[in-house]
């Protein structure tokens, strides 16, 4: 029971660290204690099973979907982007792993760790050496409500964005001017710094808020 603990140890570490690496909110500590938890949890299931008439599954089936909700919590939101799937889906199969570990199963319980790993560590290169990526943003501008000057943001837009990006415009009647929203994917070598000094540089511009 104690080399279990210990491999629960070791392996919850390793995601762990890849995680904490890369500044997610369930980092090397969380994976750690969550994966001896787990492994704890089947052993007691085992031992409960063999001396009492309790199911030995029902304690384990708990924790599978308990960690949902520890998952949960590594998931937010920034603007229109979502952070943290990744994380939430290491907690979960990690939490497997260590009722993997718990059950005495070394070997599944490693193997299935250094896939999580690789996935981790190698496919995101992989991903972006060869998947084109695109920077997703929010622009707010406002600008006076004056001829030519709605058609000019779009423009300056559609210039640095991919296509398909929604565009939103509020009117306030009293005061004369235009608020725009639009989300959009940046094309890839676009500098976000010379985006907003281009529509800076339309006449009617307000202000420019970037998210």
């Amino acid at each position: 029971m104690l080399l279990r603990l210990l491999a629960s140890l070791v392996l919850g570490g390793l995601v762990g660290w890849e995680r904490e690496r890369d500044a997610q909110p369930a980092g090397l500590r969380t994976h750690m204690v969550l994966v001896i938890g787990c492994c704890l949890a089947m052993m007691l299931s085992i031992n409960l099973g063999a001396t009492t008439f309790a199911d030995p599954a029902r304690l384990a089936a708990q924790v599978i979907s308990g960690v949902g909700f520890l998952g949960a919590g590594a998931i937010m939101r920034y603007g229109l982007n979502i952070r943290g799937l990744t994380t939430a889906s290491t907690l979960w199969t990690m939490s497997i792993v260590g009722l993997a570990l718990g059950m005495g199963y070394y070997l599944i319980a490693g193997a299935a760790t250094l896939a999580v790993y690789l996935v981790l560590h190698l496919v995101e290169k992989v991903k972006h050496r060869f998947m084109r990526q695109y920077d997703h943003r929010i622009f707010h501008v406002e600008v006076r409500d004056k001829p030519k000057v709605l058609r000019q943001v779009r423009e300056a837009m559609a210039s640095v964005t991919k296509a398909n990006d929604t565009f939103l415009v509020e009117k306030n009647t009293a005061e004369k001017y235009l608020t725009l929203e639009s989300t959009a994917y940046l094309k890839p070598g676009i500098n976000l710094d010379e985006v907003v000094q281009s529509l800076a540089d339309i006449d009617g511009v307000l202000s420019i808020k970037v998210e």
